[in-house]
């Protein structure tokens, strides 16, 4: 099944997801071998009723308290207190106005315990579902299928704009530009104005000079469907997800109409269009090594590493890591220690290791009942976020060794998308080895987490 019906809900579906896929019974692969050939066939993965939004209340637990939710079965640890916050009082729906995060505190447990790891604040708007979300410094991005993108800044509305290209698929940032993908095939760019304290458009990407310039040329058109034959410089499907490749000032967009495309920073130029998958490809990650890897609704994980190839650089395939019935929704890198996750839709999350010249298969991470849905990386931590509305914060140690160290509940949805950025104590203005969660649900709702 594809993952256009897996992993995002357009405007032209039902505006919602969700019972994902039929569990499977086969146990955790050999750290020692590579995923079996064995394929099992996806359920049905979504209905078509709305999320649920409760009345206002407020409710809390105590800390301490066991979840709710099950702790997946390889984990040693139980499930950290919950908290429960309400939906905002206020429905507002215009993108400069102010809407307060609602917050929760405790008598925190010391660093390092599992039980610290805890829900902060949350915010509930009323305009649409989360898809996208972006850290840079102090400010987050959130992009929903209202079209607008808002910039929050110390947990309060600090800017917004909105788009008229379709829901908000992906967003990136670099210094002062923001990118965004679109559920139309088309990406935006965005440049904030300091004077004005707004985000204005400042182009797309391919610029109109040069899509009209590849226009003249019959040669550059290719065919996408049954008599319709576009610029090979445009996706002209959803752009699912986007990757920076900032020291090389590279952009990498990936699309639903199964290509990879590879865009310059310095002058917006499309440098390079690769026909990567059989099938819509729903995430692309810039990795160690110069390598790129690109997972497909197809079930495979590809990597890609950028090569001169006569008088011109290409990029190629270097080899597949994964290939199976099920789609692959998201993958993360652990650049560090070299290490990649790729999460899929029956719920699994299988990695890689970095071993002299190859990337070897280290196993599988069972934590959720349902479809993985995004990834991300943050130190030694990995985090899962899934349809079954929880997120799994998972620990690699050496050996390929992974240990589930609590799970995040307290979405009412799907948790669509994650970032994450180090701890800053406001104090010292340092790290404390800690790091801050955001979390973006089919719920209609941002989640702070502090995890340590």
């Amino acid at each position: 099944m594809k993952d256009k019906q897996v992993t995002s809900l357009d405007s032209k579906t039902d505006h919602s997801s969700l019972n994902m896929a039929k569990e499977h019974p086969n146990l955790p692969f050999s750290p020692d071998h590579n995923p079996p050939n064995r394929r099992t066939k996806l359920g049905v993965l979504f209905h078509t009723s709305e999320p649920t939004i409760s009345p206002f209340y407020d409710q809390y637990q105590a800390a301490g308290s066991s979840s709710h939710e099950p702790t997946p079965s390889i984990s040693p640890y139980s499930s950290p207190a919950n908290f429960y916050l309400s939906p905002s009082p206020f429905h507002q729906t215009s993108p400069f106005s102010k809407s307060p995060w609602n917050f929760t505190f405790q008598n925190s447990p010391p660093i390092g315990s599992v039980q610290n790891n805890r829900l902060i604040g949350s915010l509930t708007r009323e305009e649409g579902h989360v898809y996208s979300l972006a850290s840079y410094g102090n400010l987050l991005y959130t992009g929903s299928d209202s079209r607008n993108i808002r910039v929050w800044k110390n947990l309060t509305e600090f800017s917004g704009f909105k788009s008229s290209s379709g829901l908000v698929k992906a967003i990136v940032v670099t210094g002062e530009r923001v990118f965004t993908g679109h559920q139309d095939g088309k990406i935006r760019v965005w440049k904030y104005s300091d004077s004005k304290k707004v985000h204005k458009r400042v182009g797309s990407l391919p610029t109109t000079k040069d899509f009209i310039k590849c226009s003249m040329n019959p040669n550059n058109y290719v065919e996408v469907r049954r008599h319709r034959n576009i610029p090979w410089i445009k996706h002209y499907d959803v752009v699912s997800c986007m990757s920076l490749d900032e020291n090389r000032g590279l952009l990498y967009s990936g699309s639903w109409d199964k290509t990879l495309r590879v865009w310059r920073l310095l002058d917006s130029k499309c440098l390079e269009s690769v026909n990567a998958h059989d099938d819509a490809i729903n995430t692309v990650v810039v990795g160690f090594d110069g390598l790129v890897f690109t997972g497909s609704a197809d079930g495979s994980v590809k990597v890609w590493r950028r090569e001169l190839v006569g008088k011109d650089t290409k990029h190629m395939l270097v080899y597949t890591l994964l290939n199976q019935e099920t789609a692959v929704t998201s993958v993360a890198v652990n650049a560090t220690d070299g290490v990649v996750y790729a999460g899929s839709s029956d719920g699994l999350v299988n990695f890689w290791e970095r071993r002299k010249h190859e990337l070897g298969h280290g196993g599988v991470m069972r934590g959720h009942k349902q479809a993985v849905l995004c990834l991300a990386a943050a130190g030694k931590l990995v985090f899962s976020g899934s349809a079954d509305k929880n997120i799994c914060v998972w620990r690699w140690e050496a050996g390929g060794v992974h240990s589930c160290l609590s799970v995040l509940t307290g979405h009412n949805g799907p948790v669509k998308c994650l970032a994450v950025q180090e701890h800053v104590d406001d104090d010292s203005g340092g790290g404390d080895g800690g790091w801050v969660v955001y979390s973006g649900s089919l719920d209609k709702s941002v989640k702070l987490w502090r995890v340590s």
